[in-house]
């Protein structure tokens, strides 16, 4: 982990009595390399930068709490690298969670593609057939292009408009921090995956009804999204 250095009890006085002491930089430069060993050490693939300014910041609320004792609390530089420690391992799991949501997202965005793809097919496949039978749906004459035209496509740029702010909906209802991780997980394997709602009741331990609220009350909370991004839109 590199050099240890000699703790200074006077150091940490100062910097006890006074956040903003001018000391704070020869703490950090007392310290600084040995965070950074440590964190070379044991956590190669975070970003040691964040994690340590992290740190600093935790020490400046902690110190003036902070009391040295060598014999009841253990060695200043163990102590830091406790409080080092436990913000590398708060800022790998918030980037696993990360990853995580963004994998989400990516499938939940494939579904919702799929469905308007599915659907767009359809409109496209019905105007042939509405022509033939000579109903009311038959090709008309779109003057901006010179070309006939199905009613079905006048509103292909609606909906693909339409599906675009369901799936931005969709990425802020998963990117929610408000929302319990458990009720995030059974919306997305029962209303994206299709799962079947008992299955995944077992695979979490809850009763059917519970999945079944909790898919309500995210399905609530996406249409009141879309319609706030319909809003904003000014539709």
């Amino acid at each position: 982990m590199g050099n240890i250095p000699t703790t200074s009890t006077t150091l940490l006085r100062d910097l006890a009595q006074d956040s903003q002491h001018a000391r704070w930089g020869e703490f950090v430069a007392r310290y600084r390399p040995m965070m950074e060993a440590f964190m070379r050490e044991r956590f190669p693939t975070l970003e040691a930068d964040d994690v340590i300014q992290e740190t600093l910041i935790e020490l400046i609320r902690v110190f003036p709490i902070y009391h040295y004792s060598p014999k009841e609390k253990g060695h200043f530089h163990n102590y830091l690298t406790g409080i080092l420690r436990h913000r590398a391992l708060r800022m790998m799991g918030e980037e696993q969670r990360r990853a995580k949501l963004a994998e989400e997202m990516r499938r939940v965005s494939a579904s919702v593609k799929t469905t308007a793809d599915r659907e767009d097919n359809v409109g496209r496949a019905a105007c042939p057939q509405a022509a033939a039978a000579g109903n009311g749906n038959a090709p008309y004459w779109d003057g901006s292009t010179g070309r006939a035209a199905c009613p079905q496509a006048a509103e292909t740029d609606d909906e693909e408009w339409r599906h675009s702010l369901l799936e931005i909906a969709l990425q802020q209802l998963l990117g929610d921090e408000s929302i319990h991780e458990r009720t995030r997980l059974v919306f997305v394997r029962v209303a994206v995956n299709g799962e079947k709602p008992d299955a995944v009741a077992a695979a979490f331990g809850i009763t059917r009804n519970a999945v079944d609220q909790m898919k309500s009350r995210m399905m609530a909370r996406l249409k009141e999204l879309v319609a706030a991004l319909e809003k904003a839109d000014g539709v």
